[in-house]
């Protein structure tokens, strides 16, 4: 990869670090991909010029050693709140949300935080607030220096972020390795073999939304699915909607999920949550996904770096995967139908558009230090004009 190596007159040996949160008890990156993100983002500080150090620091009621244990082989020391408040002169908020005073005393004695949002906060907010969750708002009043997001959320969030948090707001790259995952298979040994496979006669069809937010429900993916059973009721062999335990016991997903042919039918089924790698090593063909105003997701670049065929409603993904557009199910299940009947021709192709798409996304990638860089360079250009 090409090194992004400066430019004139940016500041120097600036101290960094990105909150994790870390609670007591078993822990996994595989929870939600704000974890990984944490990782990826120190990847890349550590190849900002003007940064000497950089600290990951634990938030939450983990410890040090809950850390440790949690994040393995970590890409940075770990640190506590406590060190960052006297040690850092940049504190970029991420899984682990940072309490008012703490950011205040921070900003008092000189030093810069960012807020960097990567989940749609906008409707995480409004579904708290009006379906009576537990109070956990965005908004806390500290005062940020800058709000960091991706290019997913520039139209849902960035104006009320603006209005909210009371700070500019800058679109940042979305960033990923498949360090992780990559890790992860080697570590579960032998027994999985991560990586489409072609040649089956009928496929087994993946749904794996979360379905805690309204951002990523399994409805649409579901019938994605529904609708290419229906055109040909031979391709599908089975249908695994995941992290559904919860969301089968609800009355009015029931009467749903039972008027399909793919429910009445006996070809789909509804289970718990599980690592995306192992399942896909095992159980599943093909992805099946949709999301509403979160078009950019780790499950869809874990899916193109093994090959696998991934239907979806992604504009931020390049050419990549097999396409259909906002809500449209029926056309969802063309999708579907296309990539069963071209994927197994053209996957050498589908393989190369995929790796040249998530190159640009690797934290070492210079294009993306340059743009992290020039964020923090201009944070700090002010004390560097002095």
């Amino acid at each position: 990869m090409a090194e992004y190596t400066g430019r004139k007159g940016a500041p120097h040996n600036l101290k960094v670090g990105v909150s994790l949160f870390v609670r007591k008890g078993s822990q996994s990156l595989w929870e939600n991909g704000i974890f990984q993100n944490c990782l990826f983002l120190v990847m890349l500080l550590r190849l900002v010029p003007s940064i000497s150090e950089v600290h990951l620091v634990i938030g939450g009621d983990g410890d040090i050693e809950d850390a440790k244990r949690f994040v393995k082989d970590a890409p940075a020391p770990l640190i506590d709140m406590a060190d960052a408040a006297s040690r850092l002169d940049l504190m970029i908020e991420m899984s682990a949300q940072l309490n008012k005073d703490w950011v205040t005393a921070f900003r008092e004695r000189g030093g810069k935080v960012v807020s960097m949002r990567v989940g749609n906060d906008y409707v995480i907010d409004i579904e708290r607030m009006i379906f009576d969750r537990p109070n956990a708002l965005l908004v806390s009043g500290a005062p940020y220096n800058e709000i960091w997001t991706l290019q997913e959320y520039e139209n849902s969030c960035s104006p009320y972020y603006r209005s909210v948090m009371r700070a500019p707001v800058r679109i940042m790259p979305h960033l990923w390795s498949p360090l992780v995952i990559d890790r992860a298979i080697e570590h579960d040994g032998a027994g999985l073999k991560f990586g489409y496979e072609p040649g089956r006669r009928r496929w087994r069809a993946g749904i794996f939304e979360p379905n805690i937010c309204m951002v990523k429900t399994s409805h649409i993916s579901m019938l994605c699915c529904e609708a290419a059973h229906r055109g040909d009721p031979h391709m599908l062999e089975h249908v695994w909607v995941y992290n559904t335990l919860k969301t089968k016991e609800h009355s009015g997903f029931f009467s749903f999920a039972s008027s399909l042919d793919i429910v009445k039918h006996g070809v789909a089924s509804f289970e718990g949550r599980f690592p995306f790698y192992q399942v896909m090593s095992q159980y599943v063909d093909v992805v099946v996904t949709h999301q509403w105003e979160n078009a950019q997701n780790y499950l869809y670049y874990e899916a193109l770096h093994g090959g696998y065929p991934l239907v979806h409603n992604s504009h931020l993904i390049g050419d990549c995967g097999y396409r259909y557009h906002d809500f449209d199910c029926e056309e969802g299940g063309r999708a579907l139908l296309q990539a069963f009947g071209e994927h197994d021709g053209n996957l050498d192709a589908y393989r190369r558009t995929a790796r040249a798409f998530l190159q640009t996304l690797h934290p070492e990638e210079a294009g993306n230090v340059k743009t992290y860089s020039d964020a923090i360079d201009a944070l700090f250009a002010e004390e560097t004009a002095k």
